[in-house]
């Protein structure tokens, strides 16, 4: 009983990574992308940044769905 106890305990430990959000991953992506000076507007460019900046703060707050949110509507701007 305890060793079976102790396995799940483990697994669940090993798994945390699993659990990851792709806050960072989408971040990145959108930084590579203004990297090419996507062609766009000035309005859209400075609105893919404040949803980038807006999406990094939420990840550091802890607040991933609303970080993916944001992220994901920058990167949906950037056709990404």
């Amino acid at each position: 009983m305890k060793m079976r106890l102790l396995l799940v305990a483990l697994a669940a430990v090993m798994s945390t990574s699993a659990w990851a959000r792709h806050c960072p991953k989408d971040m990145k992506a959108i930084d590579a992308a203004l990297a090419e000076h996507p062609q766009m507007s000035t309005a859209d460019m400075e609105e893919v940044k404040k949803l980038r900046a807006e999406g990094e703060e939420l990840h550091k707050a802890g607040k991933h769905p609303e970080s993916e949110a944001a992220l994901a509507k920058a990167m949906k701007m950037l056709g990404i």
